[in-house]
């Protein structure tokens, strides 16, 4: 295998990639994805901060609550509802004004607060919500604040949806360009001829096999990695965001290998990766809706790459928190390899035949 024959292949599919579809839609649908989810689901149409209030006192800081905009107001009459409700998530923060609680501010007396914090609630709203409190707090006393609040949180503090949604657009990024670019260029070159007459000069079958692996793998890692860029979720260890990233880009550059030497034309190609692309796209289900049972997620090629994406970059986990996940996902790499080269023979046989 000459590795300055794989060069030439490659340096060629790259010169002509832009005037292939997969390859541009590579290059702008993540970006694309990014603006229209940033846009969709970030702070333009973050909801309103919801409070639940317990009064029985007739509180004047209910009628405050009531009069600020902004803020969605519900009253309860059990403070074992209003904990229900946030514990649900159904509400960001609920207050407990027991009777004579306006009272006991003015007197000085530092009457406790129960004020219930959701812990998937957004941090803006946590903090529009406490500040509102004390502030409607100190107008009722007259001065600083008379009481000590004591913020009980339940679960797990929530994400954003925008990250819960990386998963999705890095996908699209990983397919794209790891499994449709590679796989199309291969096809393409079967439909014109074009790998016949590569293949009567002294570049071996083998050697375009690598330059295809290698267009997606160089594509899909820059893709992932400024995909990751563009939506915040590099993560706190950029060097391991890039180790799992290049696994991923492995796999799926791959699997893209995989889809050209199978496919006979085009036809076949679009065929395999519709009907592939439910099993592929599955495992990024489990990242929008987490209380689905994960070990099912497992039984998808692509969750060992988007799990380690996910934890690395998102959640912040090192890369020691997910060796499992990585060496899963080499070993498919590895498993598909001997694959591909027996396809990859009869492949060579069939034209040869022609």
């Amino acid at each position: 295998m000459s590795l300055a024959r794989i060069w030439k292949v490659l340096r060629k599919d790259f010169a002509m990639g832009p005037r292939s579809p997969f390859f541009l839609y590579a290059l702008v649908l993540p970006v694309v994805l990014t603006v229209l989810f940033q846009f969709a689901f970030g702070s333009l149409f973050e909801p309103k901060p919801r409070l639940g209030i317990v009064d029985a006192g007739s509180s004047e800081i209910t009628a405050a609550m009531e009069s600020a905009e902004g803020i969605e107001l519900t009253l309860f009459d059990s403070a074992e509802e209003l904990r229900r409700q946030v514990e649900a998530n159904d509400l960001d923060a609920g207050l407990v004004l027991p009777a004579g609680f306006d009272e006991a501010v003015r007197d000085g007396s530092r009457p406790p607060l129960e004020f219930y914090i959701g812990g998937e609630s957004y941090a803006s709203n946590r903090i529009i919500l406490t500040v509102t409190a004390l502030d409607t707090i100190r107008e009722v006393e007259g001065g600083s604040a008379p009481v000590t609040v004591e913020v009980v949180s339940f679960g797990e503090e929530g994400l954003p949806l925008t990250l819960r949604l990386v998963p999705v657009i890095v996908f699209y990024a990983l397919v794209l360009a790891g499994v449709a670019v590679p796989g199309s260029s291969l096809v393409e070159e079967k439909e014109k001829g074009t790998l016949m007459a590569i293949l009567v000069s002294p570049v071996k079958v083998s050697e375009v096999l690598a330059a295809k692996w290698l267009l997606g793998l160089v594509l899909t890692f820059l893709m992932a990695v400024m995909t990751l860029l563009l939506n915040g979720a590099i993560g706190p260890r950029p060097f391991d965001s890039v180790v799992v990233v290049f696994v991923a880009s492995l796999l799926t550059a791959m699997l893209g290998l995989l889809v050209g030497v199978i496919s006979k034309d085009s036809t076949m190609m679009f065929g395999l990766i519709k009907g592939a692309g439910v099993i592929l796209f599955a495992p990024v289900l489990w990242y929008l809706f987490p209380n689905w049972p994960q070990w099912i997620a497992k039984l998808f090629p692509l969750y060992w790459i988007i799990e380690p994406i996910w934890q690395v970059s998102v959640m912040g986990e090192p890369l020691s928190a997910v060796w499992l996940e990585l060496g899963i996902a080499l070993a498919i790499v590895a498993a598909m390899l001997p694959l591909i080269v027996l396809l990859a023979r009869r492949m060579q046989a069939r034209m040869a035949a022609r």
